[in-house]
């Protein structure tokens, strides 16, 4: 067949297709191969070298470690142990999270050396080092300012509203939200203290840089109408610079242990001298709450303490028994399974899981059973008077109704004003 011929032949319809599919094809390999050299070298993990001066930015992926990206630079095994050292003495960091952390390299322009090492553990901080002439390293942590507004919240719940849907109806964020859950679980059932009618609001900080919104604080002061009565609770910090929650008298509005380990967690039976029981058919005490929570659901213990009793019975099922000091003690059953590393004789902290729901035992589905025994006898979690931690001294509490004054003239002023802020 001679050119001519073959030239037809590529021009057929089909020909013609498969010829440009062909080259679109090879165009976009090579599209590819292109994207993947030169964006690994703008983030720092391929072999290229920038210009020096010119920082290399390295965002922490999984399964990356300190070591490991700092070999990729060229840095030697005695640098990287020394570089370990002094950010774990110096700046306390002892491991990088992935997808959060990042770290900057500036190369030398004389021997296109690492010089200056930046990990950016967050927003509001960097920590930079850097090696003298007699090849030791330094560091020096900064913490950047930021500017902190305080910004004002309310709602009110409808009607087959749950508190998460009011609160994100009113511009609350989720995560603003998930952390007045757990304020608020120390006093309230979310499931039968909200009602329709009732108010809310929450003041909360907004942390902003050169104009920009960052990230959002912490929740200053809740506030909500529960069937029980008003529940406030103000942020404070005392004169040791711990932190606290407290409401406003003054008292430790955190307590000892939660009414409702699960949040948002909906009661399927409460407490109960006499109830039927659903799998044996006869009527006997109910010495806890159930707590409805599909199977895998994780279970945080409602107070610190200390494991005493981890096993299975014929009733419970997979259980924990947590004592939490001379008074208290907790118990959760019908798990699917237990926490890691959580034994007999495990300290837990308030908030640690524990375990897993599930139906083990004598249940009918997925759920937590819920128990506090106080002095050996098992009262109502919803209703048993909880002892506060972290209560303020006189010197402390002054102070406290002091800024309480204050921050409550603050927050009338953003309720008329809706949409203002107050900058701390």
């Amino acid at each position: 067949m001679d050119a001519m011929e073959k030239a037809k032949n590529i021009l057929t319809s089909h020909g013609f297709v498969r010829a440009v599919l062909w080259i679109a094809g090879i165009l976009a390999i090579a599209a590819v191969v292109t994207l993947l050299v030169f964006g690994r070298r703008m983030d720092g993990t391929g072999s290229s070298a920038p210009a020096p001066n010119e920082p290399i930015i390295v965002s922490v992926a999984a399964g990356d470690t300190l070591s490991k990206l700092l070999s990729e630079q060229g840095i030697g095994h005695n640098d990287i142990n020394a570089i370990a050292n002094v950010l774990k003495t110096d700046a306390g960091i002892s491991g990088l999270r992935a997808d959060r952390d990042k770290i900057e390299f500036v190369r030398d322009g004389e021997n296109n050396s690492v010089s200056k090492i930046t990990v950016v553990p967050g927003p509001w901080r960097r920590v930079e080092l850097t090696c003298d002439a007699g090849g030791k390293w330094q560091c020096n942590a900064i913490d950047i300012e930021r500017d902190t507004r305080l910004v004002y919240r309310q709602g009110e719940i409808l009607d087959g509203d749950s508190f998460y849907l009011a609160g994100m109806r009113a511009d609350i964020p989720a995560g603003i939200l998930a952390e007045v859950y757990d304020l608020l679980a120390f006093e309230m059932d979310f499931e039968r203290d909200v009602r329709a009618g009732q108010k809310f609001s929450v003041v909360y900080e907004e942390n902003y840089r050169d104009g920009e919104k960052v990230d959002n604080g912490s929740v200053v002061v809740v506030s909500f109408d529960a069937l029980r009565g008003n529940v406030k609770m103000y942020r404070f910090r005392k004169s040791d610079k711990t932190v606290g929650y407290y409401d406003p008298n003054g008292n430790g509005a955190i307590k000892s242990l939660k009414r409702t380990p699960i949040n948002n967690a909906k009661v399927t039976s409460s407490f109960s001298t006499r109830r039927k029981h659903p799998v044996l058919g006869f009527t006997r005490a109910h010495k806890g709450v159930d707590f409805r929570a599909p199977t895998g659901t994780p279970i945080p213990s409602a107070g610190a303490g200390r494991v005493v009793a981890r096993g299975y019975n014929r009733g419970h099922g997979n259980f924990v028994r947590i004592r939490h000091n001379g008074s208290f003690e907790t118990l959760y059953a019908h798990m699917s399974k237990f926490a890691k590393n959580v034994k007999v004789g495990t300290t837990v902290k308030q908030g640690q899981i524990i375990g897993y729901s599930g139906s083990t035992g004598l249940s009918t589905g997925p759920h937590l059973h819920y128990e506090i025994i106080k002095d050996g006898k098992h009262v109502n979690p919803m209703t048993v008077k909880l002892p506060a931690i972290n209560n303020l001294d006189a010197a402390n509490k002054k102070k406290f109704l002091e800024y309480r004054e204050t921050l409550d003239k603050a927050i009338e002023q953003m309720a008329d004003k809706p949409g203002s802020f107050i900058q701390m």
